[in-house]
């Protein structure tokens, strides 16, 4: 008999739902090994398990890791445990099914017949979703052999991302709920409440809509309202306490018909969320199959298929409403509704979904693993006279900003390849307690028409807009972005230093006659002001000081970037804010830094905006680079996952290139898994592809990636427990704080907070020339000071989550070794098919919208080149191609 591993978030002795209804008549073809999550051990890691039901196991795995759920710090141990228990239970022909697309890592060694996927639930939609569950269901919807859905909405969701999903509404054990007719065997434990009863059981969690559940019990004292379930995810705090709201708690399945026969109507009082958005209840069969009246709020798999027959209301005084005609429906419409229920309840049971599901896992079985599935799985083997590597069109190592974009732009034979387990590269967002921080501030701006048109394709309405709000705080003092431009409440004496630098950086120290004051007066009204930009998309003031303006016509260039700051900003500037604060951001002496990449950056007001700026508080910043945007819901991380439905090649989660081989042009992965190409594209982080490719790369080569230098970022997060700290959105710090700059989290969006919370996220750039002045617990309170000193935070704020998140590759470093090296790097990787795009592989200063460009470039050079060799593969026997690939 084979055997179905099920890979569930779900206890089996949980609420008795699909998951129980399903496999217990599965159990009746199959072998069921039910998978749990993992349970608290503290002591060795191990595996219990139990028989609980005929032919079904539950297995437990019992780990010293706190970590909830499938999370990514239980994977390894859990996956040290599978094959033991497989050799134990002697598994050896089982297909694998998922309740929970984070489970997915744990088959990655196994040899499934088939992989089948059951979407239940828009899991990432519920309370303390994890973050990477969208990037491992698109990795699961590409694996699958088939998928199968709890309901309409779902499928209308999910129907598109695979070409082998089936609706599969949840249904009802009929003869079980209609025991509930025979009214004399209600539960004793509220046989003592008064009448009439309303009642509901199921999960008691942020589904529900708690206030209008208080608003119902108050509106007739006299009603009772039983609630029958576990309390999910939620404080029991939150639950409305009425003398007629009776909470029972979880209770067997076997016992909800005897609660059901105790009951006048019963309760679907949904909360309209995202937790609701795809829910189909399998209680409304249910319910029907007791013969009674049932309320609920307008869910869409109740009120579409089930409307005529069930009161739907959408706010509490409909729903009140709708109880009353329920309480008081006429025999004629209780005869309607009756007959309706019969004609749902005939038309399904489980027993008839458990056949159609046999059905389709007979199917997935024959069909055998797609591609995909047989590169995910390293425990995959095939067959002797198969060629072990796949050959793919094009590869890119790297799942970023570039990555996908580059993806995005190339047809069905490309592999993207991503170390970690979810895309997005340094664009990556986390969650945690409610809050969602970014790996550093990101924002969304550009002057590009096809960057502003991917905005829209990546995230529709998913996005807020509004007006920037960059500030500088020195001197105890807030100023406004940009600081030359903004000197208003600086102490006097600065302004003074400030201005008085900037006219002798501009025009010298010399005595001014009455032919040259003209010139001044053009040159000091003359507009100088440049378009702005940023290194991740946001950091308009990481090069602050980057600007045109005409220097005195005796004054040689500067030869690097310290030099270039007094002769362009002055002594004043300098000393108040452009030395101290780029010393902290690059982390390098300055005097080693060169000055080519400066061109643009940071706007420069004339002359005589800064004497405006210093005589009153500047307006806010108006026009297109004053305003940005973010995604609503998801972080940054929402505009990365915006690009996976529209790839159109293989995405390889987890996974880790080791090495490059140009000669052989093939990949070899972490897992002994090896791909061919034909072009590669990195978009890693240069130094890292040399070491890939180890002795293939000649000498000068490996010398020049050892010359680049970057500097490494680590981001502190902060959750505070306090609302609207600032209106800010990010603020830079010249001075003496641990951090260069704040990104205020919580203004980006302000779904990135949770209620009563608000989010901060502190970076700190360090390399070699500038460590790290502590770590861990440390470096964290060192920023808990730091922001009480300048006053983000107060004394006595609560810290609810503090975590760090860390940058090895931040900024690149344009030293005077930097163009050379890059350049003999290039030219050599060009010569065997390898495209640096991005960021970190042209060890160039990109932002994201400018990544996004640089991946629509590899893309577009990979089919140019692809086009213009296609006549010579045409002329190639066929053979030959064959020949490499067994070779290799």
């Amino acid at each position: 008999m084979s055997t179905i591993i099920v890979f569930s978030h779900l206890r089996w002795n949980f609420v008795f739902q699909r998951p129980q209804q399903l496999m217990t008549r599965l159990a009746q073809r199959y072998r069921i090994v039910f998978l749990e999550e993992p349970v608290f051990h503290d002591g060795k890691a191990h595996c219990v398990h139990y028989e609980a039901a005929p032919n079904v196991r539950v297995v437990q795995p019992h780990t010293p890791i706190s970590s909830p759920g499938f999370h990514d710090d239980q994977l390894a141990t859990i996956n040290s445990l599978l094959p033991d228990l497989i050799d134990e239970l002697n598994i050896e022909d089982y297909i694998a099914w998922l309740y929970t697309p984070m489970a997915l890592p744990l088959i990655n060694q196994l040899r499934p017949k088939a992989i089948a996927y059951d979407c239940m639930d828009e899991l990432t939609g519920f309370l303390q979703a994890p973050r990477q569950l969208v990037q491992r269901e698109h990795a699961l919807l590409k694996a699958a052999n088939v998928v199968f859905t709890g309901g309409i909405s779902l499928y209308h969701a999910r129907r598109d991302k695979h070409p082998a999903v089936y609706c599969l509404p949840s249904s009802v054990d009929a003869s079980h709920f209609s025991r509930a007719l025979d009214r004399a065997i209600a539960h004793p434990d509220q046989q003592d409440l008064g009448s009439p009863r309303l009642g509901f059981f199921g999960v008691i969690d942020e589904r529900l809509d708690l206030g209008l559940l208080g608003a119902l019990a108050d509106s007739h004292p006299e009603w009772q309202i039983v609630m029958v379930g576990p309390l999910v995810k939620i404080p029991e705090s939150w639950l409305p306490q009425r003398p007629n709201i009776h909470y029972f708690g979880q209770q067997p399945y076997e016992q909800l018909p005897h609660f059901l026969a105790g009951w006048d109507a019963c309760l679907l009082p949904f909360a309209l969320n995202d937790a609701t958005r795809y829910i189909s209840p399998t209680k409304t069969l249910e319910y029907m199959a007791a013969d009674l009246p049932i309320i609920s709020t307008p869910i869409k798999d109740v009120e579409e298929p089930y409307g005529h027959l069930v009161h739907i209301a959408a706010d509490a005084e409909a729903f009140i409403a709708a109880c009353e005609a329920a309480l008081n429906e006429s025999p004629e419409r209780r005869q309607e509704r009756l007959t309706g229920y019969h004609e749902v309840l005939a038309s399904t049971s489980w027993d008839q979904t458990t056949d159609v599901v046999a059905g389709h896992l007979e199917a997935a079985c024959l069909q055998g693993l797609n591609e995909t599935a047989r590169l995910m799985l390293t425990g995959y083997r095939p067959s002797r006279n198969a060629p072990l590597p796949h050959h793919f069109d094009s590869v890119i190592l790297g799942a970023g900003p570039t990555g996908l974009a580059a993806a995005h732009y190339l047809p069905e034979n490309t592999l993207l390849v991503e170390k970690n387990d979810h895309v997005g590269g340094c664009c990556r967002s986390i969650n945690e307690a409610g809050f969602t921080f970014d790996h550093a501030g990101h924002i969304m701006f550009s002057n590009d028409d096809t960057v502003l048109a991917l905005y829209d394709m990546l995230l529709g309405d998913n996005v807020h807009w509004q007006d920037r709000e960059a500030w500088i705080y020195s001197k105890n003092v807030y100023t406004r972005y940009p600081f030359q431009g903004a000197l208003y409440g600086l102490p006097v004496d600065v302004i003074k230093e400030c201005i008085v630098g900037a006219v002798e950086a501009r025009f010298g120290k010399s005595d001014t006659g009455a032919a040259d004051t003209a010139s001044r007066q053009v040159s000091l009204c003359k507009p100088t002001l440049l378009n702005d930009c940023c290194a991740d998309g946001i950091q308009e003031a990481t090069a602050p000081l980057a600007f045109a303006p005409g220097l005195k016509p005796s004054q040689p260039a500067a030869q690097n970037f310290e030099d270039f700051i007094y002769q362009t900003w002055g002594a004043g500037i300098a000393k108040h804010f452009a030395i101290p604060y780029n010393r902290k951001l690059w982390a390098v002496p300055l005097k080693e830094m060169e000055t080519s990449w400066l061109g643009g950056r940071v706007p420069l007001p004339n002359l005589e905006e800064m004497i405006e700026g210093a005589l009153r508080p500047v307006a806010k910043p108006m026009g297109p680079n004053a305003r940005f945007g973010y995604p609503l819901r998801g972080g940054f991380q929402a505009l990365m996952e915006g690009f996976l439905p529209h790839i159109k090649g293989k995405i390889l989660l987890n996974t880790e290139a080791v090495a490059v081989s140009p000669a052989r042009k093939t990949v070899t992965f972490g897992n002994g898994r090896t791909v061919i190409y034909d072009q590669l594209i990195s978009t890693l982080p240069l130094p890292l592809l040399i070491r890939a490719i180890g002795d293939e790369a000649p000498g000068p080569v490996k010398a020049a990636a050892e010359r680049l230098r970057h500097v490494s970022v680590r981001c502190v997060n902060l959750g505070i427990g306090r609302e609207a700290l600032t209106e800010k959105h990010w603020i830079y710090y010249p001075e003496e704080t641990v951090f260069h700059r704040i990104f205020v989290q919580g203004n980006a969006s302000p779904h990135c907070n949770p209620a009563g919370g608000f989010g901060l996220t502190c970076e700190i750039t360090y390399s070699p020339d500038k460590p790290l002045p502590c770590d861990g617990d440390e470096l964290i309170r060192r920023c808990i000071a730091d922001c009480m000193a300048v006053s983000m935070i107060r004394h006595d704020d609560p810290v609810i989550v503090a975590n760090q998140v860390d940058i090895p590759y931040g900024y690149v470093v344009y030293d005077h070794a930097r163009t050379e090296a890059v350049a003999i790097i290039r030219e050599w990787l060009a010569q065997h098919d390898i495209l640096l795009a991005g960021r970190y592989s042209e060890w160039e200063y990109y932002n994201s919208d400018h990544a996004f460009l640089a991946g629509k470039r590899a893309a577009e050079a990979v089919q140019k080149k692809r086009l213009a060799s296609a006549p010579l593969r045409k002329r190639m026997p066929a053979g030959d191609s064959v020949m490499r690939e067994r070779h290799l």
